[in-house]
């Protein structure tokens, strides 16, 4: 089981927290994502010592290796009503305190919706970042790719790496990122016929070395088009391909990969399904090892909103 892959799902924490690891180990996962709290409320979860115990305790019962949580929906950091960016700030420390309980070492969070203007949206979202990680000691933070919908920000990856270098340089090292493959397709990135020169330019604008998590997602919706809408893997827009080269491609050996497909009323035997799919990709061929791409991604390409996002 050491060798194996971090690999697994977002799964359920109803009865509690601490049923989530047993739910893990329902799928032959070596990996779990969970919501510490109801994620459509403001009502805030507290954690006591005996629960947090009973969760490290399942963990390391069923053999889960990695774990992450996922902050709430309603949190946005970048909003310009004073009132709702307060509301977030204490919301967001209270995520960061119950993976700190907890033993959790990331927090997955999406930037925010800017609403106004996009550059002060992005500072406002780094300001908040920089204030709870300064309040709360531990965890790190991982800034989720979007899909670009609306005024959502970190569509982009320059934008991701913006937000990261606008947090102050002690709290930097708690920034790293989380890329969702069905939010980056949707965005544009086209991991279907350009696999390397998107991971290139990954590397060259973010680095690699601050991808931690990666959300294993086919996509109903077509390249650029801007909607977050999971799919099965293998059977989206995307096809097999594209899943098959992370499952293989080495850069990827020791990076969390968690599945958040659709559920269709019965979440283990799907979740059982995708993975096991997964794990087939991984020993269908021997791990490729990275070849530089035939050209370099040109920012016109890549790094340009209007280039490849259906508008």
């Amino acid at each position: 089981m050491t060798g194996a892959p971090l690999l697994g799902a977002h799964v359920s924490v109803a009865g509690g927290i601490e049923r989530a690891p047993q739910r893990g180990a329902a799928i032959n996962a070596t990996a779990i994502q969970v919501f510490t709290k109801t994620p459509n409320q403001w009502r805030e979860r507290r954690i006591g010592a005996r629960q947090a115990a009973r969760f490290r305790e399942a963990l390391l019962r069923h053999r889960i290796r990695a774990v992450v949580a996922h902050d709430a929906y309603l949190i946005n950091l970048a909003s310009p009503d004073p009132g709702l960016r307060a509301r977030s700030i204490r919301a967001f420390q209270a995520e960061l305190e119950r993976c700190r309980r907890l033993g959790i070492p990331y927090l997955v969070t999406h930037p925010g919706h800017f609403l106004d203007d996009r550059r002060q949206g992005l500072m406002r979202n780094a300001a908040a970042y920089e204030q709870c990680l300064a309040t709360v000691p531990g965890p790190t933070i991982l800034v989720e790719a979007t899909a670009g919908a609306g005024t959502a920000l970190g569509s982009r990856f320059e934008e991701l790496a913006e937000l990261r270098e606008t947090v102050r340089g002690d709290l930097r090292p708690r920034v790293a990122f989380c890329a969702d493959t069905c939010h980056l397709f949707a965005a544009g990135y086209d991991l279907v016929a350009a696999w390397d020169d998107v991971w290139t330019t990954w590397n060259r604008v973010i680095g690699l070395a601050q991808l931690r998590c990666v959300h294993v997602n086919d996509s109903q919706a077509p390249l650029g088009s801007r909607r977050d809408r999971h799919a099965w893997i293998g059977e989206g827009k995307m096809g097999p391909e594209p899943f098959r080269r992370l499952m293989r491609d080495a850069r990827f050996t020791g990076v969390i990969k968690i599945i958040e497909t659709p559920k269709d009323g019965d979440a283990e035997r799907h979740d059982r399904r995708m993975l096991r799919r997964l794990r087939g990709y991984a020993r269908a061929g021997a791990r490729l090892e990275f070849r530089p791409p035939s050209r370099r991604a040109a920012p016109a390409e890549l790094g340009n909103p209007s280039v490849g996002v259906g508008l």
